[in-house]
């Protein structure tokens, strides 16, 4: 099947330096906010990327939870392929895809656990049957039909249905600390606008390099 004509011209906004925050962390907040104003289709969700030990890459996506000046979280199962990536490489890649807004943020860095009392304090906000999912999924494991998940619910129904919900010990949150983020805005005749942060030091709210790169 060739889809070489499939081709489109980026029109809708440009970049520049002089219109970059100073963080990457509020430019970031800003087109963030910029994609919920569009109703973009889930703007949270990310494509992470990972590394096993083997040096076999692994990209799924995941949903951005929430981020500050230190980074950019999500959650999953511990014993997951990715958090089995995370341990044995914890650099990774995630990237928003704003497609519709001809944008997309690439994000590069490490990713490291929060605290099991940060974790606590997001799995007690989640929905009562989402709480009930963390305890049902081992997560990548091979399973025989979904009827095994139907049934372990049912247990986890069964064994909670009195008071709260407790946190997994298998589950929790994992923070990206970004070294580079990349702002890049689709423009005409493939002439993109690509801005990338760099830290300049681990230190938290420190400065951060911003080069242009060539499209």
């Amino acid at each position: 099947m060739d889809i070489s004509h499939l081709r489109q011209e980026y029109t809708q906004a440009g970049l520049s330096r002089d219109n970059l925050k100073t963080s990457p962390f509020d430019q970031f907040e800003l087109w963030f906010k910029q994609a919920q104003h569009a109703q973009l289709a889930e703007p949270n969700a990310m494509s992470l990327a990972t590394v096993s030990a083997s040096g076999m890459p692994s990209l799924r996506t995941v949903l951005l939870k929430y981020f500050d000046q230190s980074g950019f979280v999500f959650f999953t199962n511990y014993s997951s392929n990715k958090a089995r990536d995370i341990t044995s490489n914890p650099h990774v890649a995630i990237m928003f895809p704003w497609v519709a807004l001809e944008r997309q943020v690439v994000i590069q860095g490490k990713a490291e656990k929060i605290s099991t009392a940060e974790s606590l304090r997001y799995f007690t906000s989640r929905p009562h049957g989402s709480q009930l999912g963390a305890w049902v999924s081992q997560q990548s494991s091979v399973i025989t039909g979904r009827k095994v998940l139907e049934l372990k619910l049912e247990e986890m129904k069964r064994k909670f249905r009195e008071g709260k919900v407790p946190l997994p010990d298998f589950w929790g949150g994992y923070r990206v600390v970004p070294e580079n983020i990349e702002f890049w805005q689709g423009r005409p005749n493939r002439l993109h606008d690509r801005f990338q942060y760099t830290r300049l030091s681990a230190e938290k709210g420190c400065d951060w390099q911003v080069d242009r790169l060539s499209p």
